[in-house]
Formats: C-alpha cells, structure tokens, sequence
C-alpha cells in the first residue's frame, strides 16, 4: 500500500488578473500549505475504486464526478484507493485539487507511470498541489514558481461549514483586469515581515464570496477580533478564512475560542509550512 498526504492549500493572495476568451480567469497568487489535510491511500487492484471514510466523508461522491476518480483515469493505472476526508468541501483550500494530486503521486509511486501533464484539466489547484511546497501560481494555475526561502507562519483556519461554489463566487466577480502582485516578490523576510507585506496584497473573490454567503463576513469579524491576530484573509474562492499570529500558542488560544463560541464551524490552528 503507498500513502500521500493531501495538505490543505492555502492562498495567502489571490489576484485575478483577467479572463480568457474561453471564460478561464486568469490569477497570480501566492499559496503555501498547512500541516493538515486529507490522505490518499491506494492499492493495487484490477480497477478503480473508491472508499471515503474520515471525519467529513459525508457527501463526498465515490463515482467519476470526484476528481481522485478523474485523476486515476488521466493517469490510466487501476487502483484500491481510499480517500481519509480531514478537510471540509468547496472550502477554497484546493481539497478536491489536493486529493487529486496526491492520487497522481500515489498512483505513480504504485506503477513507475509519470504524473502525466496537462494538470489544469483536472483542476486549476492541481499543478501548485503537485508541486506541494510554496509557490507563486499564475496563469490559468499552470505556471507554478517555487519560492524556497518563506517563513513558516501560523495561521487559524476557520470554515463555517457552509460549501461556497467557485462558480458562483466568480458570477459575482465585478472587475477581472486587476493588478497582479509586483514582479519579483519578497525574499528573506521573517514571518512578521512576510504579514506586513500581505498586508497590501489582496484576494479578489473576498467580496463576491461574501455576496454569495454572507455569513463568510461573520467568520471574518469573528477572526479579526481574536487576540493576537495579524491578519485575516479569506483562502481561494472561500469560505475558509484564515488569521495569521505571531507564534503558534496564540493561535491555539484562538482555536479554542473560536470552538466554544462557534461548535458548528471547522476550526484549525496550523502551520503554514515555509522553505
């Protein structure tokens, strides 16, 4: 049996810097990964099935629609595989692109078959998950740059547990020119320098996410106004939301409050891992 982690992906910007005439947008963000996620588990077998158990399995499709299904066929190696679902749906944490590449790999290790290329018809997510450290995407998500000497940061990621569908986000998008991030991005800073120049950074689909479920804003305000947060920030097309502290105590601290005044929601202290 061959195991791949599926981390959580994380966009700590997200700039859409226009939109193709096939209707594809294009953006430039930055995107690390968290010490949690889902994980990829697979045999071999005379074809391809699959199994989803963990904590957030429920509603999670088991047929050719979930792309672990898809990126078995893309890359055509049968297999038993088994999908531990950690992280929640349509979250804008790349689970789905996450699982995906983490199947290609697992798969690959099983057969000696190259991940094939072409990713991005899986999913926009997918080359950056493939590539699993942090990066700049850009493009359509093919053109993924590793940036190899980020800091680790500590983050709360907190999700109301309320799917928010990418489509529907980007209806909502009012302007797809904007400007990207600066051409050549920040080296060498620290954790807390590497948050002051987030600060001038941006995500797009934050307020079409909101316009979509407004209840994102609430998980925003909730985060805000933890003690010790930095920044807060939505991840991807949402509705996780993320606070970025100073060391990853704080951040514990806000786990644990955020779970008593919010039980529904998924809340998780992590680490942004760097180089």
């Amino acid at each position: 049996m061959v195991e791949v982690f599926a981390p959580a992906k994380v966009n700590l910007t997200l700039h859409v810097t226009g939109r193709r005439d096939d209707g594809y947008h294009l953006l430039d963000s930055l995107v690390m990964f968290a010490d949690v996620g889902d994980r990829i588990s697979v045999e071999p077998a005379e074809a391809v099935t699959l199994d989803v158990t963990g904590p957030l399995a429920a509603g999670v499709p088991t047929d050719a629609s979930n792309l672990v299904h898809r990126a078995a066929t893309m890359i055509g190696v049968p297999g038993a595989i088994t999908l531990e679902k950690n992280l929640p749906h349509a979250a804008g944490l790349g689970g789905g692109s996450s699982d995906a590449a983490a199947t290609l790999k697992a798969l690959s290790l099983i057969s000696g078959k190259p991940v094939p290329q072409g990713t991005t018809a899986l999913g926009a997510d997918v080359p950056v998950c493939l590539a699993g450290v942090p990066a700049r995407m850009s493009g359509i998500g093919e053109d993924v740059r590793p940036l190899p000497d980020l800091p680790d940061l500590h983050a709360l990621l907190v999700n109301p547990n309320i799917p928010v569908l990418t489509a529907e986000v980007f209806k909502r998008l009012r302007h797809a020119e904007n400007a990207p991030m600066p051409e050549d991005l920040p080296t060498g800073l620290s954790g807390m320098d590497l948050v002051q120049w987030l600060r001038i950074q941006r995500n797009d689909l934050q307020e079409p996410a909101i316009a979509a479920e407004p209840v994102v804003a609430q998980v925003f305000h909730t985060l805000s106004v933890t003690p010790g947060c930095l920044l807060t920030r939505m991840s991807g097309s949402g509705g996780t939301c993320f606070g970025l502290y100073a060391d990853m105590e704080t951040a514990q601290s806000a786990q644990g409050r955020l779970a008593e005044t919010h039980p529904g929601w998924w809340v998780q202290a992590v680490v942004l891992k760097g180089a």
